[in-house]
């Protein structure tokens, strides 16, 4: 994972310290008063407690972007295929409490507690999970879009939904084929997934768009987690449960297991769920929190160019955003 260099604070107790505030969302920056009278220890607790700018956030996520874009096709596959067969822990762990909860009210609200275990694993695995990439992927992209970025762009996202489904699949049938669940466990399954039976690809399509920004969001706020890392998946995953989002390789975990019981066929499968999720995640992840995140750095770099009186293009910051490695 990429990390930022600990910005540099002076020894001087009374001279200006410049640190990054956690709500600039460009150049503006706060000083540390003269007259506070603070130690050097101190000065350096004032600038460890400060949480990273909007713009070094960014750069952290556009340079492990980078890196996922150079990353060689078979390291893509398979480090995709395990986070696929480990997604397949979620579905198992709501399933597992499930069988030990009454039929009341309540009982989702405990069941889908294990709903972020399998992103838990994966996030926190750096296994490759196609929903990051909706963000972290596309930036580099964002700030130099040429050919061969978008290249890069479409054969990542080819290999790790490729590789995310066929490590779903996989488990899938072993959950349908008896070898993982008991016969309990599976009626339970089948109830719990029961709407998506009946769920229309439209109202798919609608699900996945917050799934999607959930996810970017994740990524988005991972640099700034200070060791929460636990708590922000868990929590952000577990609402992506609770709302019922669509999240194209969770949910084709669970489709890919009413289709393996024979209860809906593989074309209902891939039109009504995996290919509107899937539209609906790129919605949400790149459509709405990645143009956004990167777009507010653009404006912002226009209007300190315009504040210096520099007559350019509201473009991006060439060394910051796109210099040739």
């Amino acid at each position: 994972m990429c990390r930022w260099r600990s910005r540099e604070i002076s020894s001087d107790p009374r001279s200006e310290q410049r640190t990054s505030t956690g709500s600039s969302t460009g150049g503006e920056t706060r000083t540390t008063d003269p007259d506070a009278d603070l130690t050097p220890e101190e000065a350096r607790g004032v600038e460890d407690r400060s949480a990273g700018s909007t713009r070094v956030v960014h750069e952290v996520v556009r340079l492990q972007g980078e890196e996922e874009l150079d990353r060689p096709a078979l390291a893509l596959l398979l480090s995709a295929f395990a986070a696929g067969l480990a997604i397949n822990l979620s579905l198992m762990s709501e399933l597992f409490l499930r069988s030990h909860l009454p039929d009341t009210r309540w009982a989702p609200l405990v069941y889908l507690l294990g709903y972020p275990v399998g992103y838990l694993i994966v996030i926190l695995g750096r296994l490759q999970l196609f929903t990051e990439s909706t963000i972290t992927a596309v930036l580099p992209v964002a700030a130099k879009p040429r050919m061969a970025n978008l290249t890069k762009l479409g054969r990542l996202w080819a290999c790790v939904l490729a590789a995310n489904l066929a490590g779903v699949f996989l488990v899938s049938a072993l959950m349908a084929g008896e070898v993982i669940l008991s016969e309990a466990q599976r009626s339970f399954a089948v109830d719990i997934l029961g709407k998506l039976e009946v769920q229309t690809a439209a109202k798919t399509l609608t699900l996945g768009i917050p799934a999607g920004f959930i996810m970017a969001a994740i990524a988005w706020i991972l640099p700034n987690s200070r060791g929460s890392e636990f708590w922000i998946i868990c929590t952000l995953t577990y609402i992506i449960g609770l709302g019922n989002f669509s999240h194209v390789v969770t949910g084709s975990s669970q489709v890919s297991f009413l289709w393996m019981s024979g209860r809906m066929t593989f074309l209902e499968m891939a039109l009504e769920f995996i290919l509107p999720a899937l539209a609906g995640n790129i919605i949400g992840g790149t459509g709405l929190f990645a143009v956004l995140a990167h777009g507010q750095l653009r404006v912002d770099d226009f209007n300190e160019k315009a504040e210096a009186g520099e007559d350019t293009p509201m473009v991006g910051r060439g060394a910051g955003y796109g210099a040739e490695r």
